[in-house]
Formats: structure tokens, C-alpha cells, sequence
């Protein structure tokens, strides 16, 4: 049974590599990568060797913990990463627990990532060359901490069996997940800013680490080449009895979900609710505005969206970390410009239920109002809070003027535009239920040339206000913050009426050809 289990996991990695070509190319290309990083992995740990042993000890119990710690994060962050060998397909069959769990613990090694972590693990023995006995020592420790990485993986995978198949967890972490992929710049930084001021303190964390479970496999050839043996047999048990453990929870858990599988769960809501249906008034305005709402706070691809906000201050603050704190002064009108762009794309995210708008009859302004109510909701609020803590921060309260009125025009502004825009112009976006980062075909130089008129109508329209702002900012004249801010307000509300108004006319007169369009971007 363990070895039809391996087969089979090749048999289903042939199959998927046979059936997309372009599978196939992404895990050979996959694979080059990882090998490549290997050779460097390779070369590194074999030139450990003729370094000094505590040098060597930092180094590898270090880098061994962050894989561990990785293979513990990543199912949790990217729900679904390698389910050929779910446990729950295995519910309707009737397989000894304990070969299942053999099977599905050396099937983990099948693929690039089990492949990749295999050869790093064993690749910790020409650390250890030299020493004989701490050579033999690595050798069985690198098999202890692969187990170790794919049963710990499996664990968590299986004790979050019921939340991986909600589809709000899988939204959830795959956008948690992204976040930091738009910090890797300041992680990137502040990592090699650390290591040049905290080298002493890595040799303590890496003892450190030694005696805890994502260390103590890792350290036993190190103690052995030191000539510390009671520590060394003790970290080995340590290694040892974590295995042991994590394969005995993972028995439990899997057990667990074997007999009771979350697809046989039942959500009950109370019925009657309507939501934000029964918070607006019963107009046309109002079920547009509910409807659009709703989308920002169930959709995943507008949560994709709003994850900006909550970094745009961190990535700031990185900056100000470089040049001062004042760029942080100008958090409001950055995120009300986000805010305000992100629904230029809204007629073309509601996919093909755009229906339900031209079947009823939806007014354009009304359509274009009730969008614009559903943003202005948060990303005023917001806004204006990115404005006050700034300047409350650095104490520049003068500024005020100039940055509120700057922020309402950009806000108001940009909700204008966004209005005219998604009612004239549609492009490719991720359907409703995929993952909101794909990119889907069709989407490269039509989306690129809307975003860059549209940024640039934007960036013509606000700049009275912009410049006024400037000036206060800059040259410190009050007056012209106060300028600022009236411009901002009148004009803002200005083009955000001219905008739901156009908008509107061009939503009438091409309601069928949005709908459509959106049929043809699927």
C-alpha cells in the first residue's frame, strides 16, 4: 500500500505535466531554479567545512530552522499548494492508518519541493566531512529533518482540513499571503541592516534555536565536532521525540478528519437578514450602493485591492525610515487616490451578473451614485484618519490645511473619473471565485493604456489643488493651504458631479455593450 501510495502521487504528477504544456514548462523551470539555488546551498555547506565549527553551527541551525518554519507556514498561507494526495479523498477507502500515513509521509518527497529539501538536507553532511563521526551524525539527522518537514507539513494541512475547504479561509490567506511580497523590499532591507548590526547576537540565537525543535536536529553534528557529546545525544532525542510527536498528532488529526470530513459540515444562517440591503434606503441609489458594499466586503479581488491600505503605511514609514518622516505627510492622498481608482474596474468585476443592472432598468446616475456611496463609505473615514495621524506624528499641524484639502480633491476627484471610466471602458480582470492575483488572458496592453490615461486625466485634473499644496508644504505659506482646501472641496465636488453625471449618460447609451464586454472577458 506505501508503495502504490508513491506511484500513484507519480503517476498524478505525469498526468498533470502531460495535460498542460505550460505546467510542464513552469515545473521544469521550477526545477532549473531549485537546482540552481542548490548548487549555491551545495557549495556554501561543503566551504562550512574548512570554517570554524561554532561558524558552521550558526549557519546551518539557522538556515534548517527557517525551513522547517517554512514547511510549517506555507500551508497555511496557501491553502490547496500540493493536494494530489488529500487525506479526505482517502474517506470512502478503507486503508490501514499506518500505511496510510507511511505512504503519504514518502510521497511528500515526490516533487520539487520535497526533491529540493531532500538535497539541501543531505547536503549538510559535506559541512561535516571532516569529522567522521560528525559526518555519520548529519547523515541521519538530514533524514530525520525531512521527515520531520513533510509530517509537520501534513499535520497542519490535515488540522485544517474544515478551514481549507471554506473557500472565505482560502481567500483570506492567499491574500495574507501576497502581503509579504509587497513588503519584500523593507523585510529585504531591514534583514541586511540587522545582520550588520546584530552579528554577535546570531551565534545566541542560533544556541538558542539549537535546543528547541526547529533547531536541535540540526546541531547534533556541530556538538559532536565541538566535543560536546551529552548535549549532542540530548538535542538528538529532542529531534527525535518531535518526529515522534508530530506524527502521532498528525494520526490523531487525520483520524479525525477521515471520519468526520468537512465537506459534511452544514452552515445554517438566520434567515431574514438582509445585510446592507435593509442600512440603505429602498431606491435604485441605495441597492446599488448595498450591492457594491457587499462585493468590498466579500470579494476577495476587492480585498486585493484594500491590502494596500493597511501596507501603505509601513512601506512609508521604510522610506522615512531613509529620508525622514515627512513623506508621511502625504499618507492621506496617496490612499485616497487607490481608494478612489479602485472601482474604475467595477462594471468589469461584476462579470456577467452586470445582467441584473440592464434587466432592471438601473439608471446610469443611479448605477454611478450607489458605486460611488459603497467607496466613499470606508475610504473617506480612512482618508481622513491617514491625514490627522501623520501630522499628528510629526507634529505639523500647520499643514493641515494644505494636505486635507489636497486629500478631498484627489478623493472626490478620482471617484469622478473612476465613474466616467468603468462606464466607457471594460478589460480582462479575475473572474468571480479565482484567485485575485491572476493575471487572466487578454488583460496586458488594453489594461496598461486605461491605467495610464486614466492616472494622467487624474493627475491634470487635481492639479490646481497639487500645486497650491506644494507651495504650503514647501515654501510654508499657510494661505495657500487654506487655498488648497477650498480648492480642493469645490472643485472635487464638482468633477465627482460631472463624473456620476457622464458617466451615467454613458452608461445609458452603452449598457448593452458593457455587459457584452464583460460576457467576452470571462
Amino acid at each position: 500500500m506505501v508503495a502504490h501510495l508513491v506511484r500513484l502521487k507519480f503517476q498524478l504528477l505525469a498526468n498533470s505535466l502531460r495535460r498542460s504544456k505550460w505546467q510542464l514548462v513552469g515545473v521544469i523551470i521550477g526545477g532549473l531554479y531549485g537546482l540552481g539555488l542548490m548548487t549555491g546551498v551545495i557549495a556554501g555547506l561543503v566551504a562550512l567545512s574548512f570554517a570554524d565549527a561554532e561558524l558552521a553551527r550558526t549557519v546551518v541551525v539557522l538556515g534548517g530552522s527557517a525551513l522547517i518554519l517554512g514547511w510549517m507556514v506555507i500551508p497555511l498561507v496557501a491553502g490547496g499548494v500540493d493536494m494530489t494526495l488529500d487525506p479526505a479523498r482517502f474517506v470512502t477507502f478503507s486503508v490501514p492508518m499506518n500505511k496510510l500515513l507511511a505512504g503519504l509521509m514518502l510521497a511528500g518527497l515526490v516533487g520539487v519541493p520535497g526533491f529540493i529539501t531532500l538535497l539541501a538536507s543531505l547536503a549538510t553532511v559535506g559541512t561535516w566531512w571532516r569529522q567522521p563521526l560528525s559526518l555519520v551524525a548529519a547523515l541521519v539527522c538530514a533524514v530525520v529533518a525531512v521527515f520531520t518537514c513533510i509530517v509537520l507539513s501534513r499535520l497542519v494541512t490535515s488540522a485544517t482540513t474544515s478551514l481549507a475547504a471554506s473557500r472565505r479561509f482560502k481567500d483570506v490567506s492567499g491574500i495574507v499571503a501576497f502581503i509579504p511580497l509587497i513588503l519584500l523590499g523593507p523585510i529585504i532591507g531591514s534583514v541586511a541592516t540587522g545582520l550588520e548590526s546584530a552579528q554577535s547576537f546570531l551565534p545566541e540565537l542560533a544556541v538558542t534555536l539549537s535546543w528547541t525543535p526547529l533547531g536541535a536536529v540540526w546541531a547534533v553534528p556541530a556538538e559532536l565536532a565541538l566535543g560536546a557529546y551529552g548535549p549532542a545525544v540530548l538535542k538528538f532525542l529532542i529531534a527525535v521525540a518531535t518526529l515522534a510527536a508530530l506524527a502521532w498528532l498528525w494520526k490523531v488529526s487525520m483520524a479525525s478528519a477521515l471520519v468526520t470530513p468537512a465537506h459534511s459540515a452544514v452552515s445554517r444562517k438566520q434567515a431574514g437578514d438582509l445585510g446592507f440591503f435593509s442600512r440603505f434606503p429602498a431606491t435604485p441609489t441605495g441597492a446599488v450602493a448595498a450591492r457594491a458594499l457587499t462585493y468590498w466586503i466579500r470579494d476577495p479581488r476587492y480585498g486585493a485591492s484594500l491590502i494596500m491600505v493597511p501596507v501603505l503605511p509601513v512601506l512609508l514609514l521604510f522610506i522615512g525610515n531613509e529620508n525622514g518622516l515627512g513623506i508621511l505627510n502625504f499618507l492621506g492622498p496617496i490612499t485616497a487616490v487607490l481608494l478612489a481608482w479602485s472601482i474604475s474596474a467595477d462594471v468589469s468585476y461584476d462579470n456577467t451578473a452586470f445582467w441584473t443592472h440592464v434587466s432592471t432598468g438601473v439608471g446610469g446616475a443611479a448605477d454611478r451614485a450607489g458605486r460611488v456611496i459603497a467607496c466613499m463609505v470606508f475610504a473617506l473615514p480612512v482618508s481622513l484618519l491617514f491625514v490627522v495621524v501623520p501630522l499628528w506624528i510629526n507634529d505639523d499641524w500647520a499643514l493641515l490645511p494644505a494636505i486635507l484639502g489636497l486629500t478631498f480633491g484627489v478623493l472626490f476627484t478620482g471617484l469622478g473619473l473612476s465613474s466616467v471610466v468603468s462606464a466607457r471602458y471594460t478589460y480582462a480582470v479575475p473572474a468571480p471565485g479565482e484567485s485575485p492575483f491572476k493575471t487572466p488572458p487578454g488583460s496586458g496592453v488594453r489594461t496598461v493604456v486605461v491605467q495610464l490615461v486614466g492616472w494622467l486625466a487624474m493627475a491634470a485634473l487635481i492639479s490646481p489643488e497639487l500645486v497650491l499644496a506644494l507651495i504650503a508644504v514647501l515654501g510654508g505659506q499657510q494661505l495657500f493651504g487654506w487655498l488648497a482646501l477650498g480648492c480642493g472641496l469645490v472643485l472635487g465636488v464638482v468633477f465627482l458631479l460631472l463624473g456620476v453625471r457622464i458617466g451615467g449618460k454613458w452608461y445609458d447609451r452603452r449598457a448593452p455593450e458593457l455587459l457584452l464586454a464583460v460576457t467576452r472577458n470571462k
